[in-house]
């Protein structure tokens, strides 16, 4: 154990600050198509009753017509976010008619790519620029690519904690900024060491370890056939995650360093204001009609495809790089998590609790700077991870030697064990954290109990990974119309909506200049001002 880790764990322990632990937030993000009773991709626009995918701050869409995202509002309690995106599914599904919400993260049986239609956000400059970034991503990575599903868990301790932090460890000299500064840099450390770790959630939690046929549209690939419309690896915990997913040789060279902020703010800003040929072959209009935002190896710094984030919130008209630049880091959002299949809003509470004393344990604990070889090494951990993680004699790199995953696995749960304790201290249920580290422990013991084993085993009995989808889908779409929401309840949704609609409105009545010039304004604004 490190000495930065036993110190900060002890002044956490203090009778003072455990209260300190009670104060961070966090918000879930679910994003999941909308299908017919078929299982094939809705064909209907998003609907109006759900409200304005362009302005509502809960219910949006992602990339396609038919993605829905939800977004929880943020909450000091992981177990309060999960109940109000309970709440998002079932108002959802009062307004869906037949429709259901498709319960794993790949998709089903795919239509061809014209008839995937990208997300619409209305006629305003605002709303083009999101429908365009789209058509950008659909000329550069493919619409199947798009249509794949996750959980984002967005996760922040509270300021006054990094700075007990920084006071206590001597970092606060009297300088401009200096516990900003500390703050993002802290975040920024927690990110490296969630990158040493990371392979273990895909062990956890990954649940695809198939998918169907028609996904990769004709690509090569080193799968398994299970059946005619279905491939696999026989020890992979999660496809989606792993190469497959982005065929992409823009990106591939692409690896923000994330040695301080801003390292990775510069390399990020590099990437969306580097020319790339085969981009620039194309162009950004064709017929006067725009395609992309820009020919540059990103259209915008979320383009880049990472399983872990620094973000802040952004003000209107403001680019996430800006906003980091500006005010620093303010939380981090874990985008790795596949929806589990067993969950009817596709997450489980321990899988949150977990996680809390994960991040948590990454935010504590010793974090080196990561040279371009130690980086490499921990792709290649994820990598080995996502696609055979349940293979029985798996081993990983670590400290230049191979362990069994198993072994490390194992180490790393007892590590955090003390981080668990702690949150169940100051928590007041009662051991949830330990007991969801215990069941997780269980799963390193035994990997049949791994989401992605039991996704296995029913997709092998039902003989079609989306058959299996489907009858989720079915069962989950059946526990949310047995139990609608109070009256009450559903009349603020309602509100909520009516008032997004009336605000997409407004943003197109008040639009000014034409949209060549509003991309012009977007894509010059990509770099930072008071930045030291």
């Amino acid at each position: 154990m490190s000495n930065q880790f036993n110190r900060r764990l002890a002044l956490l322990d203090d009778d003072e600050h455990r209260a300190l632990l009670g104060q961070g937030l966090r918000g879930i993000e679910r994003e999941t198509l909308r299908v017919d009773p078929q299982g094939q991709l809705a064909r209907t626009p998003h609907p109006v009753a759900l409200g304005s995918a362009l302005t509502h701050p809960q219910i949006t869409t992602d990339y396609a017509e038919t993605l829905l995202e939800f977004i929880t509002p943020a909450e000091h309690d992981i177990g309060l976010a999960l109940h109000r995106l309970d709440a998002i599914h079932r108002y959802a599904y009062s307004k869906l008619g037949d429709e259901m919400l498709w319960g794993v993260s790949m998709p089903g049986e795919l239509p061809s790519e014209e008839e995937i239609e990208i997300a619409w956000y209305g006629k305003s400059n605002l709303g083009m620029l999101k429908h365009v970034y789209r058509r950008g991503l659909a000329l550069r990575y493919g619409k199947a690519m798009q249509c794949i599903a996750g959980i984002h868990y967005n996760y922040s301790l509270p300021e006054k904690l990094w700075k007990l932090f920084a006071e206590n460890e001597g970092i606060l000299e009297e300088r401009r900024n200096a516990l900003r500064d500390f703050q993002s840099e802290s975040y920024i450390a927690m990110i490296r060491n969630f990158r040493r770790y990371a392979w273990l959630l895909m062990y956890l939690f990954g649940a695809t370890p198939a998918l169907t046929t028609s996904f990769l549209r004709g690509r090569p690939h080193q799968l398994e056939r299970l059946s005619d419309d279905t491939l696999y690896l026989p020890y992979a915990t999660s496809l989606r995650m792993s190469d497959l997913g982005y065929q992409n040789d823009a990106q591939s060279g692409l690896c923000p360093h994330e040695n301080s902020l801003e390292s990775y703010v510069t390399s990020l800003m590099d990437a969306v204001n580097r020319p790339y040929a085969p981009y620039a072959a194309i162009g950004t209009k064709k017929d006067g009609e725009w395609i992309q935002l820009s020919t540059n190896v990103l259209q915008i710094e979320n383009e880049y495809y990472s399983t872990i984030r620094p973000k802040r919130v952004i003000r209107t008209g403001e680019r996430p790089v800006q906003a980091l630049c500006n005010r620093g880091v303010q939380y981090i959002e874990v985008r790795c998590l596949d929806v589990d299949p067993f969950e009817p809003i596709g997450i489980a509470l321990e899988t949150g609790r977990f996680l809390d004393a994960f991040l948590l344990f990454c935010a504590l604990d010793e974090s080196p700077l990561i040279s371009a070889h130690d980086g490499a090494i921990h792709a290649r951990n994820f990598a080995r991870t996502v696609k055979e993680g349940r293979r029985p004699d798996l081993t990983l790199t670590r400290d230049g030697r191979e362990v069994p995953l198993k072994e490390w696995a194992e180490e790393l749960i007892e590590r955090i064990r003390p981080v668990a304790q702690l949150l169940d201290d100051q928590h007041n249920e009662g051991g949830v954290h330990e007991s969801s580290l215990n069941l997780q422990k269980a799963k390193v013991a035994d990997a049949s109990l791994t989401p992605s084993a039991r996704v296995l085993e029913e997709v092998r009995a039902l003989g079609s990974a989306a058959a299996f989808g489907l009858r989720q889908s079915e069962l989950h779409a059946a526990t949310f119309r047995d139990s609608p929401l109070m009256p009450a309840e559903a009349a603020l949704f309602d509100e909520m909506a009516a008032a997004s609609l009336a605000e997409q409105a407004t943003i197109e009545a008040s639009d000014t200049g034409s949209f060549d010039d509003f991309v012009a304004a977007y894509n010059s604004s990509t770099l930072c001002g008071n930045h030291h």
